[in-house]
């Protein structure tokens, strides 16, 4: 089975936990996810961006500061923005945080339901998943010199056609290259890989 219908099995299996959707952030380095998915509903998305709810979500700053899993209504965290009270209105009035890994390196995850609170039972399958998730997605310590050299010259504003003739290889073994690099970075597009080699200090 692929890694990436590994991930889908999982995510779904989550889904059928929340409602109202969750939200779970992979791997959280420099302020960016390696890899991250929501399935709230776009109004809420849209409201918390607008409000710039990231920066202020007690829920958040739980998980930075824990490892672990709780109810958001044990959270004991202040909310002064009133960000819990705006998220119960859209619907999200019942949820769960886990977080898990190294603070270097760690993957948030909020779940959401308006009907009850989460069961023990639910919650401890809940984390057993998102712990999971966190192993299988774990970003790479290196990349090999081709690859570097690769994103480096396409970072650098060369074409494919350029960056082949620079590296003296043809414009397909140089696509071979970026490709390997995206899979290795979890990234959907070149961009994104340079992005997050830079990030993980890899370039």
């Amino acid at each position: 089975m692929s890694k990436k219908l590994s991930v889908d099995i999982e995510l779904q299996k989550l889904s059928e936990f929340a409602p109202e959707g969750y939200f779970l952030g992979l791997h959280i380095r420099f302020a960016s996810a390696l890899m991250q998915f929501s399935t709230y509903d776009q109004a809420w998305l849209d409201y918390y961006t607008e409000q710039g709810y990231a920066l202020r979500d007690p829920v958040i700053a739980w998980g930075f500061s824990t490892e672990g899993s709780t109810r958001w209504s044990s959270l004991g965290i202040p909310d002064p923005f009133g960000v819990m009270t705006d998220a119960s209105e859209y619907g999200l009035k019942y949820g769960v945080t886990v977080s898990c890994g190294p603070i270097r390196s760690r993957s948030i995850a909020n779940f959401a339901r308006q009907d009850r609170e989460f069961t023990d039972s639910e919650i401890e399958e809940i984390s057993h998943i998102v712990r999971r998730l966190h192993e299988m997605v774990e970003p790479p310590e290196s990349l090999t010199q081709a690859q570097i050299e690769a994103l480096r010259l396409i970072a650098g504003g060369d074409r494919h056609a350029a960056a082949a003739s620079r590296l003296a290889i043809s414009e397909s073994a140089l696509k071979a290259r970026l490709t390997s690099a995206r899979v290795r970075l979890h990234a959907r597009t070149t961009a994104e890989a340079i992005q997050r080699a830079k990030d993980y200090k890899l370039l």
